[in-house]
């Protein structure tokens, strides 16, 4: 049985892994600040109530970490017009009709596991990332963005600081403050589910393809076919190294 030659390719510049390693962090945090603010639980003490402050703590490391998600997004922002074409803006708009076909082919094959009839890697294997993975980051982006300003309204009334008192008019905006922390809480359920989704596509492809998919967010390199590389390195500016 033949086997394909492969190329070390640089894909994932250093920002953007810090991005997704600071942003998988923030998120984490704040999903577990934010269960247990949604549902505090009932902590039997001996202490004085006035002498414990540990809530309150709890909720100063979750507006920590909406601080650093904000901020580590502000750079990704920036980083999608200077970074390389795998980090582009451009990346997130699949929406032509071979991005769609991609989309659904993805869906097919990768979610429902349907077998192909003709096997046809420029389909199955992407260089950067597939068209459903960026349709779905684009969809993480906007409900980031709904997290923010529903959070910050939230926070709006007891900060002092000028940032979270910019949405002070979400609430009212939406009906009031049940009905922001409402869908600031489901937005909370869509990054758990996204999250699950992910973790298990990157394994999935790491197990099918073998081409470092998990590893390439630590180093930045994926292996890619050698006549692929070569494409890559004339058309797509990413650095190739043998072996």
């Amino acid at each position: 049985m033949a086997t394909q030659d492969y190329r070390r390719a640089y894909i994932w510049q250093l920002p953007v892994r810090i991005f997704h390693w600071a942003n998988a962090l923030a998120i984490i945090t704040l999903i577990i600040t934010g269960l247990l603010i949604s549902h505090p639980p009932g902590i039997m003490s001996s202490g004085e109530a006035s002498t414990q402050f540990w809530f309150g703590y709890i909720r100063k490391i979750h507006f920590m970490s909406a601080y650093v998600m904000v901020a580590i997004l502000i750079m990704r922002v920036y980083w999608s017009f200077k970074g390389n074409k795998y980090s582009s803006w451009k990346v997130f708009f699949p929406f032509d009709k071979e991005g769609l076909a991609s989309v659904w082919h993805t869906l097919k094959h990768d979610i429902f596991l349907q077998n192909e009839k003709e096997y046809d890697y420029k389909k199955s294997i992407f260089v950067g990332h597939n068209d459903i993975a960026a349709v779905s980051y684009l969809v993480m982006f906007i409900l980031a963005l709904v997290m923010i300003f529903t959070g910050f309204g939230l926070y709006s009334d007891n900060a002092t600081w000028f940032l979270p008192k910019m949405f002070g008019w979400v609430p009212e905006f939406l009906g009031g403050d049940m009905y922001t922390r409402v869908i600031h809480h489901v937005s909370m359920w869509g990054f758990i589910l996204f999250s699950l989704v992910h973790v298990y596509l990157v394994f999935f492809h790491d197990w099918l393809e073998g081409r470092g998919e998990s590893s390439a967010m630590v180093s930045g390199y994926k292996f890619v076919r050698a006549e692929r590389a070569k494409n890559t390195q004339k058309k797509e500016a990413v650095k190739v190294k043998e072996g």
